[in-house]
């Protein structure tokens, strides 16, 4: 098959359309990806790229056009905006150019936020006449109004309607979370289109930058790996951080960056956390098992904000993946497997108070006990998360719907 992939994030940054992208290459198909400049998460454009720098590349046979956009910069509103808005018009002349010069057999959407990233993939399903594949990871407008502070009713109007028009015009609409339903059925009848397609596990993958890792602390280590973003609730993970810092043998360590960091960085210091909270940093993702095998537990929270019950966060099925207990401060579809997994404990979202308790509560178990959590969470990814299984769903589907193998 002949695959165009729309995403506005594509390697070198780091999401699951790379591996997606590389595996149908693998599977002998010719595979095309649509993308931006890369910006994310830094907001400036990653060394080497530009306007006019690296605008066409190969990556593992993947063959890569990048679009203009205005980069992210500090993530301010308007910044963001000129962002997702650039990326959706400067995509959409590329995606014209492309249907002049190629001939597809289906087109597919990764669609992180924002949704505008359908835009350009309507057009090329228009022109070309072939399936749309829009693959939701996150739900609009709902998204813009809890994670960007949006309450204009006219712009979650527009929001709206744009989301109904991808929607009417995907053949397929996969949902990362099954909770997705209600929230998409609600902008039409699309019910017919949906298909449960959730995010895979990251195999762990060894590499000599494990040797670089920075010194972890003795005792019991409570692991937060990811973005610190707004989203995450770092005002309640690090005032359960302050409960517990009479306890120096429980240590939280943060790995990651985000545009949080700063706001954590003070926190820790004007409330003298230092000997408990430890801020490591951005490391590349290939340190991630190493990281992983020198935590005890490892940390996932939400904000208490209803479209974030919705979400399957990545991180999840990668803790479960590494073989390791989740301590959990969220609600909804995170919750709700790892108690089918019965590999956690987990309070509601904003219970800091209760995040407290239940990390204590696992310090105190028997290291075998831990193991045997970590044990189940790795089964059941093993079931329900594989890369393997779950590309041959897709590639299954995407025969089905254009007759090619």
């Amino acid at each position: 098959m002949r695959v165009l992939i729309v995403s506005q994030y594509f390697f070198p940054e780091h999401f699951k359309c790379n591996d997606l992208a590389a595996e149908l290459v693998r599977r002998g198909h010719d595979v095309t990806v649509l993308t931006g400049i890369p910006n994310y998460p830094g907001g400036h454009f990653f060394k080497g790229y530009g306007l006019f720098r690296k605008t066409k590349e190969a990556w593992n046979g993947v063959k890569i056009y990048r679009t203009w956009l205005f980069p992210r910069g500090k993530s301010r509103g308007w910044e963001l905006a000129l962002n997702y808005l650039s990326f959706a018009l400067f995509a959409s002349l590329q995606a014209a150019f492309l249907s002049l010069r190629f001939k597809f057999d289906v087109v597919f959407v990764h669609e992180t936020s924002p949704v505008t990233v359908g835009i350009p993939a309507v057009f090329v399903k228009k022109w070309q006449k072939i399936p749309l594949y829009f693959w939701v990871l996150d739900i609009w407008p709902e998204s813009l109004a809890a994670a960007g502070g949006v309450s204009n009713r006219h712009v979650l109007g527009a929001f709206t309607r744009l989301t109904r028009w991808i929607y009417r015009h995907s053949d397929k609409i996969l949902m990362s979370s099954e909770c997705f339903r209600q929230s998409i059925l609600e902008k039409g009848d699309f019910e017919a289109k949906l298909h449960y397609f959730p995010n895979w596990a990251d195999e762990p993958k060894t590499s000599g930058l494990a040797a670089e890792l920075p010194p972890l602390p003795d005792g019991f280590i409570v692991m937060f790996a990811g973005n610190i973003g707004e989203s995450q609730d770092f005002e309640n993970i690090l005032r359960s951080a302050f409960i517990l810092k009479d306890e120096p043998d429980i240590h939280f360590v943060i790995v990651g960056d985000g545009r949080k960091k700063p706001w954590v960085d003070d926190f820790v210091r004007e409330n003298r956390l230092e000997k408990t909270v430890h801020c490591v940093g951005r490391y590349p993702a290939e340190t991630m098992p190493a990281f992983f095998a020198k935590a005890n537990v490892m940390l996932a929270t939400l904000k208490p904000t209803p479209v974030f019950s919705l979400w399957e966060p990545t991180k999840i099925s990668a803790y479960m993946s590494a073989g390791k207990p989740i301590v959990m401060m969220m609600n909804g579809a995170g919750p709700q497997i790892v108690e089918k997994a019965a590999c956690g404990l987990s309070v509601p979202a904003g219970d800091y108070e209760g995040l407290a308790a239940i990390i204590r509560r696992m310090s105190a178990m028997e290291p075998a006990e831990l193991a045997a959590m970590g044990e189940r969470g790795r089964a059941y990814c093993r079931a329900h998360f594989n890369f393997e299984k779950l590309m041959d769903r897709l590639c299954g589907m995407l025969r089905d719907d254009t007759g090619k193998s």
